[in-house]
Order: C-alpha cells, then sequence, then structure tokens
C-alpha cells in the first residue's frame, strides 16, 4: 500500500527525534558509572560527557580541566602540578634514610599522570584550601611510606587483610593478600576492590601491581583520599579529620604516629606559604 507524503513526513520527524535522543543518551544516562569514550570526562556523579558540568570540579576521569580549559585548576586559580613541584615533591622524597627503594619507584612524574584521573584533588575552595589539602596529602603519605621509601607495609606479610563480611561483594582470592602497598599504603580486599574497579586495574585478582606501576599506586592512593578524605579537609573540620578517616586507631592517648603527621603537614603547609589552621589532634 502507498504511503501519503503527510505520512512519511511524520515517519521522517519521529526517526530524527529518536536519532537526536539517542545521540544524547550516551552523555547522560548510558554513561553511568564511567567507561566513557575518549574525548568524554566522567562527571563527580559517575556520567559521562563534556563541559564543565562533566569535566569540571570532581571529574573523576578523561579530559578532566577543572571547567576552565586547563588540568588540574581549580575555580579559586590554583594549579596542582604548580603547587608541587619538582623541588617539593623531591624534597618529601630526599629525606628518606637507609634503604629506600621507593626513591625510584614514587616519581613526580607518576603522580601529575595519576593526578589527571582525580581533577578535584587540590581545588576546592580558597587558594589557602587547596594548598592545605596538597599538604595534608605528603603529609600522610610520607609518614605512611617512611618518605616515600617503601612501597609495602613491612608489618604482617601473611595477613590475608580479607574483610569476610565484605567478601561477597569483593572476593577475596585465596592466594593473595590485601596488605598496605602504595603512597597511602591501601589495604583490604574492599578498598582493592573498589579502587581496581574505578581506576580499571584488577585489585583483587592483582593486588602487587599497587607496588609496580606507580601510576596505578598513586591513582589508588588518591581514589581513597577523594573517595574517603578529602571531604573532610575540604569541609573545615582540620588536619584532625584526615588522620582519622586515615586510620583511627591513631587517634587519643598522645599517638606518636599521629604527632609525626601532624609535624609533617605543619611543615609542607610551611613550605607552600599556607596556614596549617587548627583541629590537628584527633
Amino acid at each position: 500500500m502507498a504511503t501519503g507524503p503527510a505520512k512519511l513526513g511524520t515517519i521522517f520527524t519521529v526517526l530524527a527525534l529518536t536519532r537526536i535522543l539517542a545521540g544524547f543518551l550516551p552523555d547522560s544516562v548510558l554513561g553511568q558509572n564511567c567507561g566513557c569514550p575518549k574525548d568524554q570526562c566522567c562527571s563527580q556523579f559517575g556520567y559521562c560527557g563534556k563541559g564543565p558540568d562533566f569535566c569540571g570540579a570532581g571529574c573523576r576521569e578523561g579530559p578532566c580541566d577543572g571547567g576552565n580549559g586547563r588540568r588540574n585548576v581549580g575555580g579559586n586559580g590554583i594549579s596542582v602540578p604548580d603547587i608541587v613541584t619538582p623541588a617539593f615533591f623531591d624534597g618529601n622524597k630526599n629525606e628518606g634514610t637507609g634503604d629506600c627503594p621507593g626513591r625510584a619507584f614514587y616519581t613526580r612524574d607518576a603522580f601529575l599522570e595519576a593526578l589527571k584521573s582525580y581533577s578535584g584533588f587540590g581545588t576546592a575552595g580558597s587558594a589557602d584550601d587547596s594548598k592545605r589539602e596538597i599538604a595534608a596529602f605528603f603529609a600522610h603519605v610520607s609518614h605512611e611510606t617512611g618518605r616515600l621509601c617503601f612501597m609495602e607495609e613491612n608489618l604482617d606479610l601473611n595477613n590475608p587483610y580479607c574483610d569476610r563480611e565484605r567478601e561477597a561483594e569483593y572476593p577475596c582470592n585465596p592466594s593473595k593478600r590485601y596488605y598496605g602497598r602504595g603512597p597511602l599504603q591501601l589495604t583490604w580486599n574492599y578498598n582493592y576492590g573498589a579502587a581496581g574497579k574505578d581506576n580499571g586495574f584488577d585489585g583483587l585478582g592483582n593486588p602487587e601491581i599497587m607496588a609496580l606501576d606507580p601510576v596505578v599506586s598513586f591513582k589508588a592512593a588518591l581514589w581513597f583520599w577523594m573517595t574517603n578524605v578529602h571531604n573532610a579537609i575540604t569541609s573545615g573540620q582540620g588536619f584532625r579529620a584526615t588522620t582519622r578517616a586515615i586510620n583511627s586507631m591513631e587517634c587519643g592517648g598522645g599517638s606518636d604516629k599521629a604527632a609525626s603527621r601532624i609535624e609533617l603537614f605543619q611543615k609542607y603547609c610551611g613550605q607552600l606559604g599556607v596556614s596549617p589552621g587548627g583541629n590537628f589532634n584527633c
């Protein structure tokens, strides 16, 4: 049966609208939880797209630019790569003494490459807020790794660090150990599993990569920071909240380890020219 011009026009209009809507879906719906095309950003809420809403503050991966055309630059004008200079990064690393295998492993280039996946780091709030977050991150990194010396913790390496209550979601490989590795000494199966999922590596099946690939190692550390610590330091709770988020067992009783973290934080704030504020002891 023949179809008249009016019906054909209606059909073409419907098809065109369908194509247009289909074109929008990958940017805002189909990209949930990311895995975006290379030219799109994964927003802080887990959606793919372009522009400031996706590539701006909180952007998790892709061509993140802080919303102003430059990577890892906040609305306050702070550029994290400009703050974390070679002198700052290597000065931290060169404080290590004795056998220090991390000196060759942890590099500023690896940190900056990992940073591309987390443009929200060090770009929130005022310029001073940004500097304090950067100082806090490196204070904990320096403490956890013995001044960027260790890729793995030197405690009980036979402990599997498998949380059985969360094993249904993050099943432990019986031949693997999820002890502390990397800049923040990531620990437990649920952290390895979630960090791997968000950063494209097999954290449960290959936890050793954290001590073999410095970019992956820094990505996992930044993942933990942005997931568990970032809001604590950017919401004005002070440095003590970051220590609670990383290792609450060190809080209370005048812990020497907590005091070491505070000392490093104050030192790095001084190097970055910012007041450390208050609220140190957790």
